[in-house]
């Protein structure tokens, strides 16, 4: 049998006596009035000064150069006074109030008094940030005093130690005390930032955990009072007093810790299930939204967006803060990326297809919101200067604070949307269903015409789509665009050989100086590099002016593996799919000599024929060239291509079946009879596919 420890079982239930009596009169200054702080960004700020302080002052190295406070963007939300006059007044509150005046719990209370109006974790976070402020500033005094003149007159003026090297044991306990603080405030953050409308009745032992709450935030104010006092007993203090009173102040510190570190041992852990419990909550909340048919789509925004700010986005060409409720009754498009978003030269494409479209009747109809998740857990401070760079930049709306985003939120993206690496955009319905789990491809290739972007609608699209001159050149450039409406021939070529391309365009040439109209547009080939882009400016330069540049080079590729992306995804495949059958080639042609594609127009009469085939195709022009006045041009080229059997159908091919790594594709060659092929090669098989 375990004996009973009268002594033990009384001291919890003094302890026990004592935080009730505690919790009741923090909770008489407790008067919320809706104001509102970025606690988070406010603690970065805090642990920035601290950082430089202690820093500084135990080593040589300099501080960390990349760090920076947030404190100029921080706002404090319904309240008549700014920021500063606020931190302001609370680090006077804790210098000038004398320890003769008033015990620390009395000097503790009244600081409560003072933070009345702000939830728990502002009013730890302004107290950290008060005691930071009038700590930062005795600092920096003691680090110039060795260099400059004023550093050294205003610490005679108040009297402050003659070295710094006197305060390391202070200020290594310091240093131990305010990150048990930091942590702790990270804690309470943490769980008032919890989505209220999950956590209420729905969570176990809520009201013990506020308890543990309020408690804790009283021992971190106290804490900061404690150390300000620290700062006002250096002043005035004999020279005989320094060093021992310098002990005596780092073991009352180191007990402080003490306290405060058991706090956090026992809170941290009530916290992370509570985060877990919600998030789990949170996680099924959003699954049965979504299988659940809503009037709008405000309760499914709500939940991914606004569950700790009622103004979670922005619009990015203004900046102005938006709510949820500006998107009701519209499409939305959720653009998921990581915060560098993507490549520039894509990035101007998207915004091109959905923002400056020529197609003008959706406008308005739909938006385009970013939701930028970090790569890791916290935000890196590379991530967030390409986040507010680009988030200037663009003209679509954004998640203003993508750092704040629930994790339950970010992994139900990861999880039931399969966000990875790679950008996604989810469609979601003017009543919030999920119509598209990925609409980027089919953006790239029709831009707002694929309004309303959902899956019916791109399988839509598709069936009323031809493997066409129009198709490939869509949108990537003005000129060509006016040339595929006015039907003239045009012929797309690719390939990384210099030698090749010289001998093509020669050809050619000869072809439209025999009065064929035929427009020629070099495109290089899949993933063009810096070669492909020496190669425009040399074409340029030698052959033609090349209509092209290299990022619109980059747009071919990326509308033709859009098309690859987008036809899979389908379930397409290039046995059954005559443009999945022509993609596939282009996109992973492995020719030394390069390719051609010749076509005209919306017309489905395309020609693709291999490099060195065309070559000898062009040398014999004289002996088809009269066919042209009758065929056309592309009709007559595909007459010395494809011939027809004699007795038998127009053409015969052969399809054979080939894999590209994991993808599925097809190799469709071309065969000439026997009486025609000394045309080209006498004896010799020809084919105009890979």
């Amino acid at each position: 049998m375990t004996s009973f420890d009268s002594g033990s079982f009384w001291q919890r239930s003094k302890s026990f006596l004592d935080d009730e009596i505690l919790i009741k009169k923090l909770l008489l200054s407790h008067d919320p009035d809706g104001r509102h702080l970025d606690s988070e960004m406010l603690l970065c700020a805090v642990e920035n000064i601290m950082f430089y302080a202690t820093t500084s002052e135990v080593s040589d190295k300099p501080a960390d150069a990349n760090l920076k406070s947030h404190i100029s963007n921080i706002e404090l939300i319904g309240s008549q006074e700014p920021l500063v006059h606020t931190i302001y007044k609370i680090a006077h509150e804790m210098l000038c109030k004398c320890p003769g005046k008033g015990d620390l719990h009395t000097r503790t209370m009244a600081l409560f008094d003072l933070l009345g109006n702000y939830g728990w974790a502002a009013k730890v976070t302004l107290a950290l940030a008060g005691f930071a402020t009038s700590y930062g500033e005795f600092c920096l005094i003691m680090q110039l005093r060795p260099h400059i003149s004023l550093a050294v007159s205003l610490a005679d003026f108040k009297q402050l130690p003659s070295s710094i090297s006197i305060l390391k044991p202070q200020v290594k306990a310091l240093r131990l005390l305010v990150k048990t603080m930091v942590d702790l405030t990270k804690c309470i953050i943490e769980f008032e930032g919890l989505p209220a409308v999950l956590v209420g009745p729905y969570i176990e032992n809520l009201a013990a955990m506020k308890s543990e709450i309020y408690v804790t935030a009283y021992w971190i104010i106290r804490s900061t009072l404690a150390c300000s006092s620290q700062i006002t007993n250096l002043k005035a203090m004999k020279p005989e007093q320094v060093y021992s009173n310098i002990i005596i102040a780092a073991w009352e510190l180191l007990s402080l810790d003490y306290r405060l570190s058991s706090i956090y041992s026992h809170l941290r852990p009530l916290v992370d299930a509570f985060r877990q419990q919600t998030e789990a909550k949170l996680h099924q909340k959003l699954l049965n939204l979504f299988e659940e048919s809503h009037i709008d789509n405000q309760e499914v925004l709500q939940m991914l967006f606004a569950l700790k700010d009622d103004l979670p986005l922005k619009d990015c060409p203004t900046q102005v803060k938006l709510g949820v409720s500006e998107l009701k009754s519209k499409v939305v498009l959720l653009l998921v990326s990581k915060p560098d978003l993507l490549p520039l030269e894509q990035l101007f494409f998207l915004v091109h297809q959905t923002y400056d479209h020529p197609h003008k009747k959706v406008e308005g109809s739909y938006e385009m919101i970013w939701v930028p998740i970090s790569c890791s857990e916290t935000w890196t401070d590379a991530e967030e200067k390409w986040f507010n760079f680009l988030s200037n930049s663009i003209p679509c709306y954004s998640v203003r604070q993508p750092w704040s985003l629930n994790s339950a939120v970010i992994n139900f993206m990861k999880q039931e949307w399969n966000y990875g690496d790679e950008a996604i955009m989810v469609v979601l319905d003017s009543e919030g269903m999920t119509t598209n789990l990925n609409a980027l491809d089919m953006v790239f290739i029709w831009g707002s015409e694929a309004y309303p972007f959902s899956l019916s609608r791109e399988n839509e699209l598709w069936k009323g789509e031809h493997w066409t001159m129009q198709l490939i050149t869509n949108e990537i450039h003005p000129i060509l665009t006016q040339w595929v409406e006015e039907g003239r021939n045009i012929c797309i070529y690719g390939s990384e050989n210099l030698e090749w391309i010289r001998e093509f365009s020669a050809k050619t040439k000869d072809i439209k100086d025999a009065g064929v109209l035929l427009e020629m547009i070099y495109v290089g080939m899949n993933n063009p590099n810096e070669h492909v882009k020496d190669l425009l400016t040399t074409i340029n330069i030698e052959i033609h002016s090349t209509l092209l540049s290299f990022t619109k080079v980059q747009l071919f590729w990326l509308r033709l593996e859009s098309m690859r992306r987008s036809k899979f995804r389908l379930g397409h495949t290039a046995s059954t799919d005559h443009i999945l059958a022509e993609v596939l080639p282009l996109l992973y042609n492995n020719d030394d000599n390069g390719w051609a594609v010749f076509g005209n127009g919306s017309s489905a009469d395309m020609v693709r024929v291999q490099g060195a085939e065309i070559i000898k195709c062009l040398n014999l022009f004289r002996q088809w060239g009269e066919n042209v006045a009758q065929l056309e041009f592309i009709g007559a080229l595909r007459t010395v291509l494809e011939p027809p059997l004699l007795g038998g159908p127009c053409n015969h091919t052969q399809v054979i079946p080939y894999s590209e790594g994991l993808i599925e594709g097809s190799i469709v060659p071309y065969y000439l009879p026997e009486n025609k092929r000394s045309l080209l090669d006498p004896g010799n098989q020809h084919s105009a596919a890979p």
